[in-house]
C-alpha cells in the first residue's frame, strides 16, 4: 500500500543561524513519501540566500515583506499536498523518525493530530532537558492528556507546538490559521480539540530551539503583541464550551492569563480578560482583587522576570 504523502512546511524568519538544520532534519526523514515547503517571512538577514542554495530539494516562497506567521503558513498550507501536514519554525528540528512514527500514530488511532515529547535545545544544539518530565532512565513522569483534550488545552499549556503532526483535514475544516491572530497555536488547540482527537506518541522527536528571539519570550513583557490575540481565542473558546466543567476550565485559563497580564502591564488586554471571566465565572472571590488592580494600574513590570514559560 502506498505511503501517504507528507508535507513538511517549515515557516522562517530571521533564522538564519539555524534554518539549515531545519531543513536538512525534514530532508533526513526514515520516511519516504515527503514534500518539503519553505516559506520565508520577509528575513532581512541571511535566510533567503541559504533557502535559495537548497531550491533544488523543495518548494521555497519567498516573501519580500513580513506578513506574519499565521498569513505565511496558510500560503505554504495553499501550496501544499500532503495527507499530514507538519509545521516546523525555521530554528527547530525533527528527530530523523518523526514523521514515520507521527504517520503510524495517526492511521493506529483515526486522530486528527499527533503530539510528541521534544528535547529543548539551545543555540548551540546543546540538550538543556525535555518538554514532559523523565526519570533517570527516560521514563514518562508526566501523565499526557490525549483523545479528548478540549477541557484540558482550555486549562492550560501542554503540548509542545513543533511536535504536532496534522491531518489535512482538520487544518481544511479549520480553514488554516487564523490570520487576523498574532500567533498560531493556542486558537489551533481550542478549535481543532472541539472535534478532533489527539494522539500522544511517548517519544523524544523534536528538537525545539530556546533563544533569546523565541517568540514565546516575548508572550509576558510589556506592550506584548500577543496577548490581545490570546483574548480572542479565550472570546472563541467561550463560545465553544458546553458544559459547566469547560466553562471551568476556561476560568482556570483566564485567571492565568490576567495575571501575567496584569503583572507585564499589558491593561488593555487584561480588561478584556477580566470582563470575560466576570460572564464566566462571576461568582469569583477575587474579581474585586482585579478590579482594583485594573483600576490602579500599577507598574509590576519589574515581576516579568520571574514568570514562568507559558508556551
Amino acid at each position: 500500500m502506498k505511503q501517504p504523502l507528507v508535507s513538511i512546511i517549515i515557516v522562517s524568519h530571521n533564522q538564519g543561524d539555524f534554518v539549515q538544520d531545519a531543513i536538512d532534519s525534514a530532508l533526513n526523514q526514515t520516511y519516504p513519501n515527503i514534500e518539503l515547503l519553505i516559506i520565508d517571512d520577509g528575513s532581512k538577514d541571511q535566510t533567503q540566500q541559504l533557502i535559495k542554495a537548497v531550491s533544488a530539494d523543495c518548494k521555497s516562497i519567498l516573501i519580500a515583506e513580513s506578513i506574519g506567521y499565521c498569513k505565511a503558513f496558510n500560503r505554504g498550507f495553499s501550496e501544499s499536498n500532503g495527507r499530514y501536514i507538519i509545521d516546523l519554525s525555521g530554528d527547530d528540528i525533527l528527530m530523523p523518525s518523526r514523521v514515520e512514527e507521527g504517520v503510524n500514530s495517526l492511521q493506529s488511532s483515526g486522530a486528527g493530530v499527533d503530539f510528541c515529547d521534544a528535547y529543548y535545545i539551545d543555540r548551540q544544539g546543546s540538550v538543556m532537558g525535555t518538554h514532559y518530565n523523565r526519570d533517570s532512565s527516560g521514563q514518562l513522569l508526566d501523565k499526557v492528556a490525549s483523545g479528548n483534550i478540549f477541557t484540558d488545552i482550555l486549562e492550560r499549556y501542554f503540548i509542545c507546538t513543533p511536535t504536532m503532526m496534522v491531518d489535512r483535514q482538520v487544518l481544511n475544516v479549520l480553514g488554516g490559521y487564523d490570520e487576523s491572530l498574532y500567533y498560531e497555536d493556542f486558537d489551533f488547540w481550542v478549535r481543532s480539540a472541539r472535534d478532533f482527537q489527539y494522539c500522544f506518541t511517548d517519544r523524544l522527536l523534536v528538537k525545539k530551539r530556546v533563544h533569546s528571539l523565541s517568540m514565546s519570550k516575548f508572550q509576558y513583557l510589556p506592550n506584548s503583541k500577543m496577548l490581545d490575540s490570546t483574548l480572542r481565542v479565550c472570546e472563541k473558546a467561550f463560545e465553544l464550551c458546553r458544559s459547566p466543567e469547560e466553562l471551568e476550565s476556561l476560568a482556570v485559563r483566564l485567571k492565568y492569563e490576567l495575571r501575567q497580564a496584569i503583572i507585564s502591564n499589558n491593561y488593555e488586554p487584561a480588561k478584556g480578560l477580566y470582563e470575560l471571566l466576570c460572564e464566566v465565572k462571576p461568582e469569583s472571590l477575587l474579581l474585586p482583587v482585579w478590579s482594583l488592580l485594573i483600576s490602579l494600574g500599577w507598574d509590576f513590570s519589574f515581576l516579568t522576570r520571574f514568570l514562568g514559560r507559558a508556551r
